[in-house]
């Protein structure tokens, strides 16, 4: 026998074992979906599916670090039931089933007696943060998944310089990946280096130092607080919203994101968090104040006496907290339901639970962007138009070259849902995120004025018209698909 021969027979052993090995390690703890596509992989790229599989196949956060999060979340728990309030009067039957899982998962409290402001528009949130920043006393907490040093969040850090030289702690933390892939991360961190601001990575990448795991595990939340008075969080990046991106500058893109303004106990919850995470990255454990002051309403917009309930989600949570939060609520509706998100690739109940619901004779409509600014997951969210038109789902277009990178939804006139999470895999089981539910008629129509300036700007994709798409479209569509499920 030749060595030709010896080295054939080896590979085909080495490729038998591979997919033996993986029939029995890749369906543990997985959707039979995302096992699935793994094992398709393999099969058809046995060497090159496995190395993926090692990189990106697990989410675990490692052990310490798992431990400092359930340590976190226990304090967060203890602290915030101080809190806790009932369901308000009048509220839909199913509420307080949802509300009891909510805290069950995530461990987070109802709260009644918060202020709520909407803030569609870029420039008017950026401002709203400069100027609850400019009245802090004690301490801002700052956290983004991308950061950026330009001419619109320029004057935002020049405000968290006025506060430390006034003596305020400020704290921030942003996403290492999500950040460095900006333009002007060095001077962005320059910047910060310079000033009194403390300051740190969420999610290094940082081999050097021994801090690797999964690269693709990102802290996607977005949030403000000031002195626990006033808290933001809502689908903003803290950048232009260009994302000073020459390409996106050429053709004029700019995301569309919607912002939220809140006062009342709420906001001890959403330091809470960031406390959690800041724990995470530094190991310093910060105190949160829930002493709540008196609220007067901050402008004319402020809805008052609302309810909401902090829904935290990401590795370490041994549930997909948002994904059930979102089905419920999709399930429980009685009659209209309008649904917003960049990245729409639901795994299969949220796929079943929006089909079902619109089946049902539930008014249901998706604002989603005509052109999306990320090819793979574009053609996979694609690939669910067809089911969803034919289900009976109303699907609104936002026009390009703008992204419609708002994340939220209402259920009814009872109940709405703000956040960072996409409803798409990778924020049900990679991302670190929050929701903010909102159980407030009040609140609820402002978000409707807000869906209806987003159907006033759409264009309805219709049935007909997608049935038509060219053969290679459908193709591409369909194997991105696929790879939407390799977590």
């Amino acid at each position: 026998m030749d060595w030709g021969t010896i080295i054939s027979l080896a590979a085909v052993v080495a490729v038998v074992s591979i997919n033996i090995a993986a029939l029995g390690i890749i369906p543990e703890n997985r959707r039979p979906q995302t096992a699935m596509a793994w094992l398709i992989l393999i099969v058809f790229a046995p060497f090159l599916g496995i190395l993926a599989f090692l990189f990106f196949g697990s989410a675990r956060i490692g052990h310490q670090r798992h431990r400092q999060l359930t340590a976190a979340n226990e304090v967060i728990a203890r602290e915030t039931q101080v809190l806790a309030s009932d369901v308000p009067a009048g509220a839909p039957d199913y509420l307080d089933g949802i509300v009891r899982l909510n805290h069950r998962l995530a461990l987070m409290p109802l709260t009644e007696g918060n202020h709520v402001t909407l803030l569609p528009e870029y420039q008017e949130s950026i401002d709203e943060m400069i100027a609850a920043i400019d009245t802090a006393q004690r301490h801002v907490h700052v956290e983004f998944y991308i950061m950026a040093l330009d001419d619109m969040t320029r004057p935002f850090f020049d405000a968290l310089d006025r506060a430390t030289a006034r003596g305020v702690t400020v704290r921030l933390l942003f996403d290492h990946l999500g950040t460095r892939g900006i333009p002007g991360y060095q001077d962005l961190k320059a910047r910060l280096a310079a000033s009194d601001i403390e300051w740190h990575l969420m999610m290094p990448l940082l081999p050097w130092k021994r801090r690797f795991r999964r690269p693709d595990l990102r802290n996607h939340r977005k949030l403000l607080v000031v002195d626990d008075v006033v808290g933001f969080t809502g689908s903003l990046n803290l950048t232009h919203p260009s994302y000073n991106k020459p390409k996106n500058l050429a053709v004029g893109r700019e995301w569309v994101e919607l912002w939220m303004r809140l006062e009342g106990p709420v906001v001890a919850t959403i330091d809470a968090l960031f406390a959690a995470d800041w724990a995470l990255e530094t190991e310093e454990v910060l105190q949160v104040s829930m002493q709540q002051v008196d609220q007067v309403p901050h402008s004319e917009r402020d809805v008052v006496g609302v309810s909401a309930q902090l829904v935290p989600s990401g590795p370490g949570f041994e549930a997909e907290n948002n994904l059930r939060l979102f089905t419920s609520l999709i399930y429980s509706a009685r009659h209209r339901i309008s649904l917003t998100s960049p990245y729409f690739v639901p795994d299969e109940t949220l796929l079943y639970a929006v089909t079902t619901a619109a089946q049902r004779g539930i008014d249901i409509e998706l604002f989603v962007s005509e052109q999306a600014d990320q090819f793979m997951v574009g053609h996979a969210q694609a690939s669910y138009y067809r089911e969803l038109l034919e289900a009976g789902v109303r699907i609104w277009l936002y026009p390009k070259p703008f992204v419609l990178h708002a994340k939220h939804f209402s259920i009814d006139e009872d109940v709405a849902v703000v956040g960072t999470s996409n409803m798409d895999m990778r924020s049900f089981a990679l991302n670190y995120e929050m929701s903010l539910l909102v159980a407030d008629p009040g609140v609820v129509r402002r978000i409707r004025v807000v869906e209806d300036d987003y159907r006033a700007k759409s264009r309805e994709l219709l049935l007909d018209e997608w049935l038509e798409r060219p053969a290679r479209t459908r193709f591409v569509d369909n194997a991105m698909r696929l790879t939407a499920t390799l977590q």
